[in-house]
């Protein structure tokens, strides 16, 4: 805990940086840009890794020490990513994150992945994630790439997304996410955007969604959808990380969130080991708007009670686990 709040990470990555796992220029400008986003925005008063120790692969103990021993964290969500046409194994492997959510089952959830392009192949693998593996959700990725060339897919094409939605609704899952804005190694930009919630959540209104890293640059974008659909939710996940370097402008995205959606609708999430938990989490503690954005723009104050449900209430309830799910 940090003080007395509950905190449930909702994503930590097992990575695997290693040279030889991505598949050329594209995948090495992947793992480059994720370098960039630790070396810029980690405050300078904490430690900074040199290349060669942040871009390696990491293991399931150095994600639990980072988060459980070494952070206030109290649960997480093992996060995969279904990168297999950048990386060999999806550049975080799913069966590492199962393994990660297997070491602690009461304290940390496993989210599956899956590439919904591979239509059959995909739905087995959402079989056998839930069977097998015990997923609780689903995280998904828009931009898909063949031989280096981007190939996305919507949220909603009744074709390519649906089915997988359907698939999960049939596994008694109701939670799915998926990576918006913050474009990375050779995607377009416009792929990242957020137009295809619209479509995924009034098609599925049983269905919870998380648009991560709040569809930043897509910032007025995203807060339109989450106002107008019950059932979309915002994750600040490589977003919250501005909170020590910028913290102005991340007033203004959580002023905006809190503006539009409330504090209801908004998750927090980590991105370790991109960046160490503990930092972010300890500004959040203490982190207020200040007083003339919230008087020029009318933004809510972040008072106790908001931050106690972005850093833990908020996803607990989306998992069925209840109000505060002490240990």
């Amino acid at each position: 805990m940090i003080d007395d709040f509950f905190v449930f990470d909702s994503v930590a990555h097992v990575f695997n940086f290693e040279a030889k796992n991505a598949y050329g220029s594209a995948g090495q400008m992947f793992s480059n840009h994720l370098y960039a986003f630790h070396t810029t925005l980690t405050p300078e008063s904490e430690p900074k890794l040199p290349p060669e120790e942040f871009l390696r692969r990491w293991t399931v103990d150095d994600i639990r020490r980072m988060v459980y021993e070494e952070s206030g964290t109290d649960m997480l969500v093992a996060m995969p990513l279904p990168l297999t046409d950048l990386y060999h194994d999806g550049l975080s492997p799913w069966q590492e994150c199962a393994e990660l959510a297997a070491r602690d089952p009461d304290r940390t959830i496993f989210w599956g992945t899956v590439n919904p392009l591979e239509g059959r192949k995909a739905l087995d693998l959402m079989e056998r994630q839930v069977g097998e593996y015990n997923a609780r959700a689903f995280k998904l990725y828009n931009v898909r790439y063949d031989y280096g060339s981007p190939y996305p897919w919507r949220m909603d094409d009744p074709r390519i997304a649906f089915p997988i939605f359907e698939k999960a609704r049939d596994l008694g899952v109701n939670l799915i996410g998926v990576h918006k804005g913050v474009p990375l190694g050779p995607q377009p930009i416009e792929h990242t955007q957020t137009w295809d919630m619209d479509g995924a959540a009034a098609n599925f209104p049983d269905i919870n969604f998380v648009i991560f890293h709040v569809g930043l640059p897509f910032l007025d974008e995203t807060c339109w959808q989450l106002i107008r659909y019950p059932n979309l939710y915002a994750d600040l996940a490589a977003t919250i990380n501005f909170i020590v370097r910028a913290p102005r402008m991340f007033a203004e995205i959580i002023g905006k969130l809190l503006f539009w959606c409330g504090e209801d609708k908004i998750i927090y999430g980590s991105e370790a080991p991109i960046f160490h938990p503990q930092w972010a989490l300890r500004a959040f503690r203490d982190f207020t708007i200040p007083q003339d954005l919230c008087d020029g723009y009318g933004y809510p104050q972040l008072t106790d009670q908001a931050k106690r449900k972005i850093l833990g209430e908020n996803l607990l309830r989306l998992h069925g686990l209840g109000p505060v799910h002490r240990l």
